[in-house]
């Protein structure tokens, strides 16, 4: 597979989605899981947009997190994560072609907010 970050991190907002429905049907409150999305999302968005390269894509994610004021906390956690989730991609044929498809999942929300069941 030679897809770039930038593409891998966009179907990766798409797949976003499912995470954002499972969460707000939980009775707990979910307020650290909205804010570890958001953290998420926006380094996803960052992502798309400097198109880092594929062997650069590592060091980049580290920028991010020390532009954030360092190397710990919640940026740190979903920059690992959006990295292995990368990595993923690349190893794990179904994992990347779920991506592909536009990460459909009955947990999605759609754009009236209730579950859609792709």
């Amino acid at each position: 597979m030679n897809a770039r970050p930038s593409q891998i991190c966009g179907e990766l907002l798409a797949a976003l989605g499912a995470s954002e429905g499972r969460r707000r049907r939980r009775k707990r409150d979910t307020t650290p899981d909205a804010i570890g999305l958001t953290i998420k999302r926006d380094l996803l968005e960052r992502a798309v947009a400097a198109d880092p390269e594929p062997d650069e894509f590592e060091a980049w994610l580290h920028e991010q997190c020390l532009a954030a004021g360092g190397s710990e906390g919640g940026v740190r956690a979903m920059a690992l994560s959006i990295f292995e989730e990368w990595r993923l991609a690349h190893d794990a044929d179904a994992f990347r072609d779920w991506l592909a498809r536009g990460a459909p999942s009955d947990d999605a929300l759609s754009d009236e907010g209730s579950t859609t069941g792709r």
